[in-house]
């Protein structure tokens, strides 16, 4: 998959779905410190759904704001561990039965809550 991992994605989650053959661009390397709008931008041109644990991307896409991007998966975990938050990715991209296209995904541990962008 495609993504577009904000800046408060864990490199150690990056590296680790790199590593299992996710294309990641990763804002912390490459884009440090830019807005939401230039991060929606780019996910659109470059076809890469949004990975983050910023809830004003949630907001975003509810209100339309994010139609020319894939998808936006919201992470909600406290705290915000890296080696949890890397094994709940892995373990959810590793379901081909989730669709993350086209959806504003919410998840958890326990849960995935999505509705249609």
């Amino acid at each position: 998959m495609r993504l577009l991992a904000d800046e408060n994605i864990p490199l150690e989650s990056v590296r680790a779905l790199r590593h299992a053959g996710h294309d990641v661009f990763a804002a912390t390397e490459s884009a440090p410190g830019q807005h939401d709008q230039a991060h929606l931008e780019r996910a659109g041109v470059e076809q890469r759904v949004i990975l983050t644990f910023d809830q004003d991307f949630g907001e975003l896409a509810a209100r339309g704001f994010a139609r020319s991007v894939p998808g936006v998966i919201l992470v909600r975990m406290v705290p915000k561990d890296a080696s949890a938050v890397t094994a709940l990715l892995l373990d959810l991209f590793g379901r081909p039965e989730i669709e993350w296209l086209g959806h504003l995904s919410v998840i958890d541990p326990n849960h995935i809550r999505q509705r249609p962008l």
